[in-house]
């Protein structure tokens, strides 16, 4: 379990699943991202990328401990659901365990925020209990983008509709849920900044206390060899080129700064610093302090 310090905030890193991605030309994850062309990124390796050339990815929920808050940021994809992300199979994993190892009860949680509304962000917002599914956190308000709701709402894929019915509705039917502008402040240290592309409402994280400042990307980013290639996008980002544009952008405010970016699916070790590389940057990785 990795965690981080920013300030007088705390950010711990608890895994659902590690995921090897291997290339596939049919449904590729990142076109672009052959194992060939990955070996001319040589600080991938060992961590980002295995020696067969598959990508590493990690399903992780980001816990934050801030004066007067208990915030989870994105909530993987939970037990007992049959997602075709897993080929159809569900997840039973020990989750919660790892997150009472961390030191938090389902209870503690006070804030759940969701960076946007795809299926391995929002699973634990719920579980299922006796055939319904209900709040995991259920003294928590959960905190879900006006825009990114609404979007998703309205859209008529028959997979996203049931990661709604059973990882969102349920929330609001609980009276759990805010809807919030994508440049909501949690608290004096917490805010959200908009970083659309991957999604219409997507949002990252923006961390900063005692003159520390640190960035949770959500899927702003996926995996680090990003970094050398920003106009790399997947092909389930809503608007591909606006992704990009967006990812740049992150990138460079980031470079050369102390800034900690976390990665939301980076593997260990996950969080870092973002360095200028030529025309592009690299992903320099920081020591966990607990």
């Amino acid at each position: 379990m990795l965690s981080w310090k920013i300030g007088a905030v705390t950010v711990t890193r608890v895994v659902e699943i590690e995921l090897p991605v291997a290339y596939n030309p049919e449904r590729p994850f990142l076109a672009e991202a052959t194992p060939e062309v990955l070996k001319t990124i040589p600080w991938l390796y060992p961590d980002y990328v295995t020696v067969e050339g598959h990508l590493r990815l990690s399903i992780h929920a980001l816990l934050v401990e801030a004066p007067g808050l208990r915030l989870v940021v994105d909530t993987c994809i939970g037990n007992d659901r049959p997602r075709s992300l897993l080929g159809g199979q569900a997840l039973a994993t020990g989750f919660l365990d790892r997150l009472a190892q961390a030191g938090w009860s389902r209870d503690s949680v006070d804030t759940v925020v969701c960076t946007h509304l795809h299926v391995d962000h929002v699973g634990w917002n719920t579980m299922l209990v006796d055939g319904k599914w209900v709040p995991t956190f259920p003294k928590a308000r959960y905190l879900i983008g006006r825009q990114e709701h609404a979007h998703w709402s309205a859209e008529d894929d028959a997979e996203q509709q049931t990661i709604l019915a059973d990882s969102v509705a349920p929330i609001f039917e609980a009276g759990l849920a805010d809807l919030v502008e994508m440049d909501h402040r949690l608290s004096a240290q917490v805010r959200l900044i908009p970083t659309p592309g991957h999604t219409p409402g997507h949002v990252s994280v923006m961390i900063e206390s005692e003159g520390q400042r640190g960035l949770i990307t959500g899927d702003a980013t996926h995996h680090p060899c990003q970094l050398a290639h920003p106009d790399w996008s997947p092909p389930f980002d809503s608007d591909p080129k606006a992704s990009a544009l967006m990812r740049r952008s992150m990138f460079e405010d980031a470079a050369d700064q102390p800034i900690l970016v976390i990665g939301t699916h980076f593997a260990a070790p996950t969080a870092g610093h973002v360095v200028r590389d030529g025309d592009a940057y690299r992903f320099e990785g920081a020591a966990a302090q607990l």
